[in-house]
């Protein structure tokens, strides 16, 4: 089998956050293509647990320690250099060598690389054919932050905030003028990139996300994590995550009082590791709870009586939300995230803008179980026609330019539908948002 090089900014294992989620399904798919060697950092210590299991499935890997606080302050160097703060955010001397003694004693050929701060690690190897998978326009994120943070005090934040989508953007065009193919997660996300960088608009494809439809299935009898019998609305994901912080805090604090004011037993629940403390927070609101890390967040999914994705900073599509409705739950989904959804709003999910809007749609699968139970049914075919990670990952042969003629021998590799067929025992056990 060719060599393949994989740098990933977060080890592709568990499948635990959205760009996990993504990253890891790359590295299956691509290890039936290639033998894949694979450089990536670690910023979560429980990860360093699941080193063995990642090394089994690669050929030569190197997995660099990251800690959030050291690399803040590395990021002051950008600041003060004039370059984009994720650059020296992801800069390691270690996975720097061990790249470049790879790339020539094994002439690799082909590199993968998964968001954008990873390419400048092979930047300056232009005998090596690389495709960037951007996942998002990540400076596009950044102005989205400072529209978002609002009150003059913030001034500064907010400077900085478009100081580095400008400096950000200006790397991801000079890297995409390199790569062979740019890839993002939805044709939207695609579409802003033409826009921004057209000296590279014809390299640039959509790949969408896809589900795993056994695991996150309607299927499975769940325990309830509930106690009572009270309705409950539902958010899952990292709590850590700027966008899913505002999220809660804005849902708990404006929108849920909304909601109680006609269906006062209802519960707002908050699923995800990390919750800092801004969200701990909101427990202390009625109506509100916080779970911290879970073993496994489809219970809450499965038990709850709808989901929300009420997200006012967003870029591509919401993993939170294809998982929600893959267990066949009705989800109110804001137009930030609606945008990037291949499903049919009003039919397969519900979309509003405003807390008032959010309100509104609840109440209504609130007030018609079912209504409800139409939307999530018709959410779970949505799903299955839409979001087949083997059907959307294969777009990225085109990438690859890989031979049409099927090896045989004992070196071949397997079939896609037999990879993406089993379940990774620790990979389920390992869903928690």
């Amino acid at each position: 089998m060719e060599d393949l090089l994989f740098l990933v900014h977060r080890m592709p294992y568990p499948p635990n956050k959205g760009d996990k989620v993504r990253s890891y399904h790359l590295l299956r798919y691509l290890t039936t293509q290639y033998r894949v060697h694979l450089g990536t950092f670690i910023d979560d210590e429980q990860d360093w647990q699941h080193v063995p299991v990642v090394k089994a499935w690669c050929g030569e890997t190197h997995f660099a320690r990251l800690d959030p606080k050291t690399a803040r302050l590395r990021s002051l160097k950008g600041l003060l250099k004039g370059k984009a703060l994720a650059l020296p955010y992801y800069r390691d001397a270690g996975l720097k060598k061990w790249i470049d003694t790879l790339c020539k004693r094994l002439s690799i050929k082909r590199v993968v690389v998964f968001s954008s701060p990873m390419a400048q690690y092979v930047n300056h190897h232009s005998e090596i054919e690389r495709v960037i998978d951007f996942v998002d326009v990540d400076s596009a994120k950044w102005n989205q932050y400072a529209d978002a943070d609002r009150g003059w005090y913030r001034a500064p934040l907010r400077w900085l905030y478009r100081r580095e989508a400008k400096r950000l953007l200006a790397f991801e065009r000079e890297s995409a003028v390199l790569a062979r193919n740019s890839v993002f997660v939805t044709e939207a996300e695609a579409g802003l990139f033409r826009r921004l960088a057209p000296e590279s608009a014809d390299k640039v494809i959509a790949a969408e996300n896809g589900v795993d439809t056994l695991f996150f299935s309607p299927e499975h009898d769940l325990p309830s994590p509930y106690t009572g019998s009270e309705p409950v609305v539902v958010f899952s994901g990292a709590m850590d995550y700027l966008p899913n912080i505002d999220a809660v805090i804005w849902f708990a604090q404006d929108i849920l009082p909304l909601i109680r004011a006609q269906h006062p037993t209802v519960r707002f629940c908050i699923v995800g590791a990390r919750p800092v403390a801004e969200v701990q927070a909101l427990s202390y609101l009625e109506g509100v709870s916080v779970t911290g890390t879970v073993p496994d967040v489809r219970p809450y999914i499965s038990h709850a009586t709808v989901a929300v994705v009420p997200m006012r900073v967003a870029r591509g599509i919401q993993n939170k939300a294809l998982e929600a409705m893959a267990m066949a739950k009705p989800v109110v989904i804001t137009q930030a995230s609606a945008v990037a959804l291949n499903a049919m709003p009003g039919e397969e999910f519900s979309v509003a803008n405003d807390a008032p809007g959010v309100a509104r749609s609840v109440i209504a699968l609130l007030d018609d179980p079912e209504i409800a139970r139409h939307m999530g049914c018709a959410a779970r075919d949505c799903v299955l026609r839409n979001y087949s990670w083997m059907h959307n990952l294969e777009r990225l042969d085109a990438c690859f330019r890989r031979a049409t003629s099927t090896n045989v021998g004992a070196d071949a590799p397997r079939p896609v539908e037999t990879l993406f067929a089993q379940t990774e025992p620790m990979a389920v056990s390992a869903h928690s948002a």
